[in-house]
């Protein structure tokens, strides 16, 4: 089931969430419904505060990158199958010279701007099964990882951009939240204005 994408300015997405466990309630069917809005909005990624849900949930999909031309063929083997589920996760180490890749968010729709990153990560988590996995990513799908790590501890990309691309999309950024803005997707807007 498709649920609406939470937009920028919802407090939701500035909270660090909190870990669950494996009794929490119809975990299938939430992840299923996160898989469902993620791809009706055509993402590669999307954490649980963005539908609304303060919890270390986040899933990744990184299979629209197997065709990318600049990937080694190395990566583009690991994209091609790259469909996970992250259950409180946790960034064990980040490693490398910083590089800029063009990042966008579907809580801040038609904003894109160049984040730098560093390209290798170790990361340990739990599935969808609840088995725990320590694992070490690189290139693209550390990207990804990263994006949306920074969602369930409260961090937009925005926060990453320098103050002069701030000031820039500020405005932007204010009337996503005020639900001025053509999207393909469901999306609740915190500070839209109720139809009467």
């Amino acid at each position: 089931m498709i649920v609406p994408i939470v937009a920028y300015g919802d407090p939701v997405l500035r909270k660090v969430a909190k870990d669950i466990d494996e009794n929490y309630p119809k975990l299938d069917a939430l992840i299923e419904n996160m898989f469902d809005t993620m791809y009706g909005a055509r993402g590669i990624g999307l954490a649980a505060p963005q539908i609304g849900l303060p919890i270390r949930i986040f899933i990744v999909d990184a299979t629209p990158f197997e065709d990318d031309e600049d990937l080694s063929e190395e990566e583009q083997k690991l994209v091609a199958e790259f469909k996970k589920v992250f259950i409180n996760a946790k960034i064990i180490s980040e490693e490398g010279d910083e590089w800029a890749f063009n990042e966008g968010c579907l809580s801040i729709p038609d904003i894109n701007e160049d984040v730098f990153r560093q390209p290798k990560i170790t990361i340990e988590y739990y599935d969808a099964d609840f088995k725990k996995h320590t694992e070490t990513y690189e290139g693209i799908v550390a990207r990804i990882i990263q994006h949306e790590y920074d969602h369930i501890e409260g961090i937009l990309f925005t926060d990453k951009l320098s103050s002069l691309k701030k000031r820039l999309i500020k405005g932007k950024l204010s009337n996503i939240s005020k639900g001025k803005i053509d999207v393909k997707y469901r999306m609740k807007f915190p500070l839209a204005k109720k139809k009467r």
